[in-house]
């Protein structure tokens, strides 16, 4: 098992190259199931989570090839429709092709999922959506089972909280379905409308794009496609907090601005200079203050940067209160920033963060608890004094492709080592 050992106190400078984004390559991928041939996807990232679905597709009888950040994937002959637990249990998107397989083949047999320690995250509004499209599913031995007996159908599925993946899923059942689909209190996040640019050049007909409210008319197939994966809003957002925490001086390129409305504002509010471009941000360490925050769905600010703008406020001057709204148990970095001397108070859903100067906060031996949670103490190692060891980082390179050269690159002393 690898660890990290990070020597803080150092300022970044230089450029770093924002990646494909996880959570659009993983929907994108599930979505070339639905039609028959090659596909090819451009900007995907070479992750843990993006290996994982293609080995789940792989099970199925696509085939696929990668060079560089391309990936053709040929879905001609499918020779099966079950996701077992074993790939399923180390990843929660893996239950994104229950709609594309019951879109193709009107069957799939699913493992419940897995993936990071951060609450609950119930498929059900996954399987009431299926059910109102027509889809009987049951729940047997730990696997979803799902059928259509003659069609899928347009129905109105209304979400009672935005769903990321169950919007997505919804989605790619839906496109082939007789009449009309109706999806209210749909997830707005860029992620979703990344899938639906994909599905509408593949010939379905999809509108209300970045609303919270879609309309599908089925059509009768889809064709094979060649599309692009989005810039990670959330790998962005790591870096931009990252260069606020320590200091100095970075251009974060290959990025999209204008995916991160609610984050941009806050660190303005924190006092950090930061400046768009068209598809970059300059950010530059300035003298931090407290700035509370609620997670909220798109755009509202992003629960998968909760954790990481945490440890910026460790360093801030003053008191800020982060309240999470998404995920009941995303605080398990908090432990682990206090063994480095960060003063924070947890009451239910909400953390009270005391600031401290930055030379009170000290390397530690701590441990990732998941994904984001890593990338926490990266940050939090980043800007504190001395050297921290963070354990158990299979969890970053779940969502981080290639984290410790994009910030060796920019001045940071930081190893990967063997433990």
């Amino acid at each position: 098992m690898d660890k990290l050992i990070i020597e803080g106190g150092r300022e970044l400078h230089g450029k770093v190259t924002v990646s494909g984004a996880k959570n659009a390559a993983l929907p994108l991928l599930a979505a070339t199931l639905i039609a028959p041939g090659d596909h090819i996807l451009h900007n995907v990232p070479d992750l843990r989570d993006t290996r994982t679905m293609l080995k789940v597709m792989e099970t199925l009888g696509a085939v696929w090839e990668r060079n560089g950040t391309t990936i053709w994937v040929n879905t001609t002959n499918l020779t099966g429709a079950e996701a077992p637990y074993e790939l399923v249990k180390t990843m929660r998107a893996s239950v994104l092709v229950l709609g594309p397989l019951l879109a193709r083949e009107g069957y799939a047999r699913v493992s419940l999922p897995g993936g990071c320690a951060i609450g609950a995250r119930p498929i059900n509004f996954h399987l009431r959506g299926f059910e109102q499209l027509g889809v009987e599913t049951t729940l047997t031995s730990g696997y979803v089972e799902a059928s259509v007996k003659e069609n899928l159908r347009g129905s109105v599925v209304y979400f009672d909280t935005p769903s990321v993946t169950g919007t997505e899923n919804i989605l790619m059942a839906s496109v082939t379905a007789k009449g009309t689909t109706i999806i209210k209190n749909a997830a707005r996040e860029p992620e979703v409308g990344n899938l639906i640019d994909m599905l509408n050049l593949m010939g379905a007909e999809i509108m209300g794009r970045d609303s919270d409210f879609l309309t599908v008319n089925g059509v009768d197939n889809l064709k094979p496609v060649e599309t692009t994966i989005m810039p990670d809003r959330i790998e962005t957002g790591t870096y931009i907090i990252a260069v606020a925490a320590t200091g100095g001086d970075v251009e974060i390129e290959g990025c999209n601005p204008s995916h991160l409305p609610s984050l941009v504002e806050k660190m303005r509010n924190a006092g950090v200079h930061i400046e768009a471009g068209e598809s970059s941000f300059t950010v530059k360490g300035n003298g931090l203050r407290s700035v509370d925050i609620r997670t909220m769905p798109y755009p509202g600010f992003p629960t998968d940067l909760q954790a990481q703008f945490m440890a910026l406020m460790c360093f801030a001057e003053g008191v800020s209160v982060i309240h999470e709204t998404i995920f009941e148990n995303r605080f398990m970095h908090v432990a682990e920033l206090q063994r480095m001397g960060a003063d924070i108070k947890v009451d239910g859903a909400t953390a009270i963060i005391k600031g401290k100067k930055r030379e009170e906060i000290c390397g530690a031996q701590v441990m990732a608890t998941d994904l984001r949670a890593s990338a926490s103490l990266v940050i939090a190692a980043l800007a504190a004094q001395g050297k921290t060891e963070i354990s158990r980082i299979y969890h970053l390179e779940r969502g981080y492709e290639n984290m410790v050269e994009k910030l060796q690159k920019l001045g940071a002393v930081i190893n990967k080592v063997r433990e």
